[in-house]
Formats: C-alpha cells, structure tokens, sequence
C-alpha cells in the first residue's frame, strides 16, 4: 500500500520561487512519491499577494494556509506541523524551504533513509553550502558556539522527513516553536540524517542576513538554554577559581617584595570583583532557568490555531 506525503513549504514574499521549486519538485522528486503527496504552503502572512496562478502540481493538491500576522520561518512550520497532524492523514511529512535551496532530489534520499531508520525523523545534512565566505565562516563559528554551550552538534537546519509515528510527539515539543532543529535536539526524539548538498535559490534575493543569522543562532542556543545556563555557571566557578589562584600568586609577590606598590592591591581587588560579578550573574540565570521551567510553555498542537485565518484548497 502506497504512504501518503505532505511537503510543508514555508514561505514570505518567495511566490516566484515557490512556483519554480514546485516545477522542479514535478520533475526531480520519484512519481511513487509524488502521486500520494498534498503541498502545504504556509504563507507566514506575505505583504506582497500573490498575482500569479499556482504551477501545476503533479501530486494530489495543493493547500496553502494563511497566517494572520508574520511570525517568522520556525513559528510558520511550527503552525504547518500542527494542522497536518490534526487535519491531513499522512504517513510522512517533509518539511523544506521555498527558495529551492533544499533540492527537492534530496528528498528521494530522506525517503530511502527512512525507510531504514522508519522510527527517527532524517534530517538533510550539510555537505557542501553555496553561500558567501563571511556567512561559512560566521556560521562554523555559530556551530562552535552552540557545541560549547550546550554540548550539542547541530550539522542541519529545518529540511527534514517525520515519519507519522514521531508527528504527535512533535507538535507538543514547545521548543520547535523557537527553533525547529533545536526543539527536535531538546526533545530526545531520535533522529538521523544524509549528506546532501546545498543548492542555489531559484529566485529572488535571500533573506538571510548577518542580524538574521545571529538571532537563528541565539534562538537555537536558547531552546537549550537550562544546559547552557548550567555550562555557563560551571565555567565561572572555573574562572572564579582561576582568579583565586592568581591573586595568591599576587599576595605571595607582595610578601616577598617583588611588587610595584599600589600595584597588587589594585589587580588584586579587581579580579575579586570580577570573579564575584561573574559568579553572581551566572547563578541569577540559573535560577532564572528554573523558574522558567516551572511555568507552562506554548504548545504547538494546542494553541497553532489561534493564529490560522483560512486554508484554501488549490486544486
């Protein structure tokens, strides 16, 4: 019996991108696929309307859900997730960009993948990325960072394939409502990936730029953000002790005669204060984390709804 599909497309403004990839959805992804799958277009309330009628889809529909205000890319597939897992019966659903970025041959590769690994969500890996050489660069630096703050590798971003039986656990991890990859990483539902290469947007100009990627980057490393707060507060007891131990080596100099005057008392009482601020400020986001998560989350399943102002079937 053949599995049904739904491709989540989030986009904003991207409508000539949008109807390229689903012509190169027509031609690359394999016809098994492709003859159970709806389109779920999540339009994240675009301020241009689109003008241009939808490309033909040789799949089943097209369906495209209205938002009522922009709430950004990972709140739009979010939303996506949650009305498929209430209104759409599916066996798997891919979730990818509109700009043509995620090839849509790489989908192929997701369904092989998960064919062997039926019980974990697959996530397209980087391999090789197109963009400019300051974004690779700042953007292993944000790989880094979110290693050494959390402990964590994150090599993907939203391209993916859910499988049905991980669709309910999902949409009730309050995290993909920040960031996707990040939410799937905190929730401990288990996951794989493929190598696959980055292609070129089909249109249009990107998006993503340096305030974009940082606050992509800040959103990720706070999904995780009691493990960080912990990091955090376990390197300044690190550095407190550090601190503690040069200003011995301070007093030890002073004893002998070896210091300036005014000198080891002034580097001396600053490292304290250094140390004390540092201490301090680490320990209030710790508790600040734990007040936090004694407090109810948004949950995607529960309340996506309040910000759906209509579907429209495309036929």
């Amino acid at each position: 019996m053949s599995e049904n599909f739904v491709i989540i497309i989030p986009q904003f403004n991207d409508w000539e991108a949008l109807n390229l990839l689903i012509e190169k959805i027509n031609a690359d992804v394999s016809t098994s696929i492709l003859a159970n799958t709806t389109l779920l277009v999540v339009d994240d309330c675009s301020s241009r309307l689109r003008t241009l009628p939808f490309a033909t889809f040789s799949g089943k529909e097209i369906k495209v859900l209205r938002l009522y205000r922009n709430l950004g890319h990972q709140k739009a597939i979010a939303i996506g997730l949650s009305y498929v897992a209430e209104h759409l019966p599916t066996d798997k659903v891919i979730v990818m960009d509109a700009d043509g970025e995620d090839a849509p041959s790489d989908i192929n590769s997701l369904v092989r993948k998960s064919l062997e690994e039926p019980d974990k969500i697959i996530f397209a890996e980087r391999n090789k990325r197109t963009e400019g050489l300051l974004f690779r660069s700042f953007y292993i630096i944000y790989k880094l960072i979110f290693n050494l703050l959390t402990g964590k590798m994150i090599t993907f971003g939203n391209f993916s394939l859910i499988p049905k039986s991980r669709l309910q656990n999902l949409v009730r991890v309050s995290e993909i409502w920040n960031n996707y990859p990040g939410g799937i990483i905190k929730s401990r539902i288990p996951y794989d990936s493929v190598l696959t290469n980055r292609a070129k947007r089909l249109a249009g100009e990107s998006k993503m730029n340096f305030v974009s990627l940082v606050l992509h980057g800040l959103s990720a490393i706070s999904v995780m953000i009691d493990t960080t707060a912990v990091r955090i507060l376990i390197f300044s007891i690190f550095m407190s002790g550090v601190a503690i131990a040069f200003i011995f080596v301070i007093l030890f100099l002073k004893l002998i005669g070896n210091a300036t005057p005014g000198w080891a008392s002034t580097l001396g009482s600053t490292l304290m204060i250094l140390m004390l601020q540092a201490f301090l400020i680490s320990l209030f986001l710790v508790f600040m984390v734990l007040q936090y998560r004694s407090q109810q989350h948004f949950i995607p399943a529960v309340h996506y709804r309040d910000f759906v102002e209509k579907v429209d079937t495309i036929a």
